[in-house]
């Protein structure tokens, strides 16, 4: 059975694990962007508690995801890289990772959020070594009994799968806070390196 998801932004431990979990996946790039999800923001854990990294998009009425453009009048990859260092320079494994993440921020020109998804999306899966075979979509996807729909499931207002809750992990500021569920894959990664895909497949 094929699973349907949205392009995300260095999408979180629940993004990653359901592919994991999939035979094979595809993007959507037909649906509609919708406001306040995934598609262009992610979650670190900052010295004081969650923080949302959100890439800024020029805005038009009825976007298709495809054909949403990043707005690059604002200082976001400065400020988003900015951010990433000041969270995790002191994990262990930051400066392993470090110029391959600076130079997909920096290095590339691209003008539409889909590239850019796309492009950190490749390179954590290459970590990760998810091998799982992926498509895109021509057209919308509609929801029907065929399809493993997380579109929807995977969104900052819903609640994130019961068996995270027993995926812990070493994070930089646990001592000053309680641990932080289900952020943004580049926490797990910085903090656990190459021992990151064996989190994700705890439970599975």
């Amino acid at each position: 059975m094929k699973s349907v998801f949205s392009s995300n932004y260095a999408g979180n431990l629940m993004y990653y694990r359901s592919i994991l979990k999939a035979d094979n996946y595809c993007i959507d790039l037909f649906e509609k962007f919708n406001k306040q999800s995934y598609r262009n923001r992610c979650v670190i854990a900052s010295p004081n508690g969650p923080l949302n990294l959100v890439i800024p998009v020029k805005r038009k009425s009825k976007n298709i995801f495809k054909d949403v453009q990043i707005d690059h009048s604002q200082k976001w990859k400065k400020n988003h890289w900015k951010s990433l260092e000041s969270a995790y320079r002191s994990s262990p494994y930051f400066e392993y990772y470090e110029d391959d993440f600076k130079s997909i921020y920096f290095n590339n020109n691209y003008k539409y959020l889909i590239d850019f998804n796309q492009l950190i999306h490749l390179h954590i899966i290459k970590l990760l070594e998810i091998e799982t075979q992926y498509s895109f979509s021509d057209s919308y996807i509609l929801n029907n009994n065929e399809i493993i729909d997380y579109r929807f499931l995977i969104h900052p207002k819903v609640p994130f799968e019961n068996n995270l809750n027993n995926l812990s992990y070493h994070q930089v500021f646990q001592e000053k806070q309680k641990f932080l569920p289900n952020l943004t894959i580049l926490d797990l990664i910085f903090n656990e390196g190459p021992k990151a895909r064996q989190f994700l497949d705890l439970d599975l």
